[in-house]
């Protein structure tokens, strides 16, 4: 039985525009308040979406948000952490290494503010972000000793092709890296992603990924699609998501597909 419904945001829950379609509002809070869990799954900090929070009332005190792509579980009330887990300093050693050879930016983040590389190419991801956190520009050398949530590549499409093409065997295994949109590239941590900040939810319900269905379109969606026990690629999916997935919804994100499955699932 689905206790649970996971979403991604970008070209799944919000139109092209950034917005919520009123259809996919009505759905997920009828859902919500007949007893499902609506869980927004994103790269972002909470306080980055909070709009998107309060627009679908998920402001009780047992309703989370899985952030940073699945490093961070937060209670959407409290803002307490459920769960959380990330990387070292000198687990982008060989990233930074990386980047400077090639003339390629990086943003690091904790779990409260991002650290643009000044040592390095010039970032666009303040500018890309549009969010309310904190930027801090920084040599890597003087980085704080803390836990981090990914690291970021934000640049033109083309040069992002050109950094997964320019990716040694190294890196790929030291880190998991996903293309969530065609402008950024993320590094995380090697066994990081959503699936894994979901099974801590989960499990703090006592359920298991049979309750789950999750809603995703890229490729840092793959590992909740896979996992879950009805994973649904958005029409708009790329052709990755789409092969994993076990269901696809039949309209794309801009006419509320994420609506029209739920209602053909939940009536």
């Amino acid at each position: 039985m689905i206790k649970m419904i996971a979403l991604d945001l970008d070209e799944t829950l919000l139109n092209t525009d950034k917005t919520i379609n009123d259809t996919n509002v009505a759905t997920l809070r009828r859902l919500h308040e007949n007893g499902l869990k609506i869980v927004l799954c994103t790269g972002r900090p909470i306080n980055a979406i909070w709009g998107y929070i309060e627009q679908l009332g998920l402001t009780g005190d047992d309703d989370f948000t899985i952030t940073f792509n699945g490093a961070l579980v937060v209670n959407n009330a409290t803002k307490e952490t459920l769960a959380q887990s990330g990387l070292s300093r000198s687990d982008f050693k060989a990233l930074h290494a990386f980047a400077k050879t090639n003339g390629y930016p990086l943003d690091i983040l904790d779990f409260d503010q991002v650290y643009p590389m000044n040592d390095l190419t010039p970032s666009v991801y303040q500018q890309m972000l549009k969010a309310p956190m904190t930027f801090k520009p920084m040599r890597f050398e003087d980085l704080p000793e803390t836990l981090y949530s990914k690291a970021v590549m934000a640049t033109d499409a083309a040069t992002l092709d050109q950094v997964v093409a320019q990716l040694t065997p190294e890196l790929k295994d030291q880190y998991h890296v996903v293309r969530s949109q065609p402008k950024i590239l993320e590094f995380l941590a090697a066994d990081m992603d959503k699936a894994v900040g979901l099974g801590q939810l989960l499990t703090h319900y006592g359920w298991d990924f049979t309750n789950l269905m999750a809603f995703g379109d890229a490729e840092n969606d793959l590992g909740m699609i896979k996992a879950a026990g009805d994973g649904v690629a958005m029409l708009n999916g790329q052709p990755g998501v789409k092969a994993v997935a076990n269901h696809q919804t039949t309209r794309d994100n801009n006419a509320a597909g994420v609506a029209s499955y739920l209602d053909q699932v939940f009536g």
